[in-house]
């Protein structure tokens, strides 16, 4: 049967086509093209039934049925409240799920420009934070940064004590900001560029996979390091955010958090690009974040090898950033807070 899903591993065909049958209500499901394949290892396809559009999700079957759970039940949460595109199916045990397909536009388009789209970034993550909390963590409810550090260290992926001063100054910073779990709010714990939509009129928020419980300043860090770069853009989000300017110090423990957002990012993207390989990386050298940009949009790094360079790149950028002089007066602030 020649239906479009050639490129969905042969098992999990008859699960896909019984979850379109069910979403399609009586329509047939037209053609199914291949959207992107995320850094998870997800397949993300577009598939056209009647008059509607809608994206279909395929988890890859390495992911765990708990962390499928949690990603789902997060996204069907953030859908109800306007946050994510509808979704009509969902089921962890297969890992599909299916939602509305956005017809999006360049984001440069949106008619506020940066700063409306670091104001709208800013109050779509303040609805999400006034959800119920999403279930389940990251790290299995300890703390999810240092959680994801130790995988690391354990994967012997880095020779022993190559991680050394990534642990001792995750140290520093948990000794002025502690993981506290009572304060922690649903989060998507990943808004970059690369997960928001722009139809015309609004912002979406898509991909929830690593959603999870977290630090109320985990996604407003990672905003500020695209999206609102700059002091004006920053104030703009925290605003919409917060209901109200931010002051020095709320800035200051931002900045810290910037830094454990990058230290997340190169254990989660090394551990999701190292996995079932035998490579093992012999030193932590590093590309700059200019070098990376550069080398990956002009195509220099196979497919298989972005996550691995990402990865690397932002242990790098954590040992640096934790090394400035701006980031120990952020430091002292947050630690007088």
């Amino acid at each position: 049967m020649a239906d479009g899903l050639e490129f969905i591993p042969a098992p999990r065909r008859d699960a896909v086509r019984a979850a379109l049958a069910l979403v399609a209500g009586g329509h047939d499901a037209g053609p199914v093209a291949l959207l992107k394949g995320g850094v998870s290892g997800a397949l993300i396809c577009r598939v056209d039934s009647g008059r509607r559009s809608y994206v279909l999700r395929l988890e890859p079957e390495r992911i765990a049925l708990e962390h499928r759970r949690r990603g789902f039940v997060a996204m069907e949460a953030a859908a109800a409240i306007g946050v994510a595109p509808r979704v009509y199916f969902a089921d962890p045990a297969t890992g599909i799920a299916i939602m509305d397909f956005v017809d999006s536009r360049p984001i440069a388009a949106h008619p506020g420009g940066r700063p409306g789209i670091a104001g709208e970034l800013g109050s779509l993550i303040r609805l999400v934070q006034k959800t119920e909390p999403f279930p389940g963590m990251l790290g299995a409810g300890e703390d999810m940064i240092a959680s994801a550090l130790r995988s690391l260290v354990a994967s012997g992926l880095f020779a022993a004590g190559s991680l050394d001063r990534h642990r001792d100054e995750l140290a520093r910073i948990r000794a002025a900001m502690p993981w506290d779990p009572p304060s922690l709010v649903s989060s998507h714990n990943d808004p970059n560029p690369r997960n928001l939509l722009f139809d015309g009129v609004r912002l979406w928020l898509v991909d929830w996979e690593l959603a999870s419980r977290n630090d109320p300043l985990f996604d407003l860090a990672i905003a500020t390091t695209e999206i609102a770069d700059t002091p004006d853009l920053e104030a703009a989000l925290l605003t919409a955010a917060t209901g109200r300017p931010p002051d020095a110090t709320l800035r200051a423990r931002v900045r810290v958090v910037r830094q454990l957002t990058r230290l997340f990012y190169g254990c989660i993207a090394l551990a999701a690009a190292m996995a079932g390989r035998s490579k093992r990386p012999d030193s932590l050298d590093a590309l700059s974040p200019a070098q990376f940009k550069t080398e990956a949009g002009e195509g220099r790094l196979a497919p298989d090898e972005i996550g691995y360079a990402f990865g690397k790149m932002s242990l790098a950028a954590f040992i640096d950033g934790c090394s400035s002089p701006d980031f120990e007066r952020s430091l002292a602030a947050a630690t007088r807070a």
